[in-house]
């Protein structure tokens, strides 16, 4: 999801504090002072679940939350539902801080704006299907007909149509669990809440889950809050990720942004076995400010004093819109020039990889070989030059990865 300014915020989270324990005052002045979870649990044997969160989500992200067992990130969840109810600080849905809501006007939130996905499936054993997908309808008041349409139409959208007459259990792990999706899609939530909802399956049914669970969201646009421990889950679905520990949020960014840059010791040892090759991505490695050849001013002579104070043997070759043309480099242009040509045109190499910001390394990696030319990163929609991804840059990002790994790709590209 590309997000903007105009991006509008679906859930705020101000000053959020969640204290587990009798003393929970005496705790919260302690923490405000700034003393540590340990010392505040010796003092006063109150737990901090929750210190001091603050971050926006915004509309139709996918927003995951991550961390070690005990890190906070499950409790934080139940906060914005107030299965907890906070200590300390706000949590606003669409405005309005549900901390201060009535029960009634609580139960009204969860009914028409929140849906959770637990771990645990929690499906009705001796109900089909159909009605398990039906239940939280059924409990809101919606008449039987309706709801069992609106249960029918989330069946098809997790890919279980036909499957509404069958028992829980005459289904497998990630089909229970899909089930119990569409009881949460059934009730056609604004926010998503989901609680470690594939940690229980199987590896394969796991990933299966991901995809589904992206496919539905390309289609649905749904605010999704996701728990999990798994960083490369985390990666593969999350729009941002907030990394947690001991109830603190350590850091919130994009996956690139925290492998490029971590906050702290800790979020640099919890990312460092991490594949850097498909998160890492053009727009991040590319250099932006490159000198650039204007194929209409710049004849032979004048690439080869651009090149002279740039110190490169090769440049990008522009048009009057900016638009990538091709690459051009010293040899060609020293040979033009004592040929006395006026032109560059017949010496820019046009077939030449280009690459748009998102692609990752991994994705680069094969165009560089069998090349020398550098990859230019360029706006899929009008071709205009963003930057210059060189081969020295990814050469160092390819040395982070297995040797085996890189000839397999260079014998690949070689057979193509």
């Amino acid at each position: 999801m590309n997000m903007s300014e105009n991006t509008p915020v679906k859930i705020k989270v101000e000053d959020l504090s969640l204290i587990f324990g009798a003393q929970k005052k005496r705790a919260q002045k302690l923490l405000d002072e700034g003393v540590s979870k340990t010392e505040i649990l010796a003092k006063t044997g109150c737990t901090i679940g929750v210190n001091k969160a603050n971050f926006e989500i915004f509309e139709g992200e996918i927003f995951v939350i991550m961390g070690l067992s005990g890190s906070g990130k499950s409790t934080l969840l139940r906060c914005l539902n107030r299965l907890h109810t906070p200590t300390a600080g706000k949590v606003l849905i669409n405005g309005h801080d549900i901390t201060k809501e009535t029960n009634k006007e609580l139960l009204e939130t969860r009914r028409t704006e929140l849906g959770m996905v637990f771990q645990k499936f929690g499906l009705l054993p001796h109900r089909s299907v159909l009605e398990n997908a039906a239940f939280g309808l059924e409990i809101r008041g919606e008449g039987e007909q309706q709801r069992l349409a609106q249960a029918a139409e989330a069946l098809e959208t997790v890919g279980l149509k036909g499957y509404g007459d069958k028992l829980p259990s005459e289904l497998s792990g990630g089909m229970q669990q899909r089930v119990g999706l569409a009881r949460a899609l059934a009730n056609n939530p604004e926010v998503l809440l989901m609680d470690e909802a594939f940690s229980a399956l199987d590896p394969l049914i796991k990933s299966d889950m991901q995809d589904e669970l992206l496919e539905i969201q390309s289609k649905l646009k749904k605010t999704i809050v996701f728990i999990t421990h798994d960083l490369d889950e985390a990666i593969k679905i999350g729009d941002r990720i907030v990394i947690m520990k001991d109830g603190v949020i350590e850091q919130l960014g994009t996956a690139e942004e925290i492998l490029t840059n971590p906050a702290s010791e800790y979020v640099e040892a919890f990312v460092e076995k991490i594949d850097r090759k498909s998160v890492i991505t053009a727009g991040t490695m590319m250099f932006e400010k490159v000198t650039k050849v204007n194929v209409k001013h710049h004849g032979p002579e004048g690439v080869i004093r651009r090149m002279r104070t740039a110190g490169m043997e090769v440049l990008p070759v522009v048009d009057e819109n900016k638009s990538f043309l091709g690459f051009v480099w010293l040899q060609d242009a020293i040979e033009s020039s004592k040929a006395k040509k006026s032109s560059i045109q017949d010496i820019i190499k046009t077939e030449v990889p280009s690459v748009y910001a998102e692609y990752t390394v991994e994705e680069m990696l094969p165009l560089m070989v069998g090349t020398k030319s550098p990859l230019a990163v360029v706006d899929p929609n009008t071709n205009k030059l963003l930057g210059v991804v060189y081969q020295t840059s990814l050469i160092i990002e390819a040395t982070k990865y297995d040797r085996a790994e890189i000839k397999e790709m260079k014998e690949q590209a070689n057979d193509q």
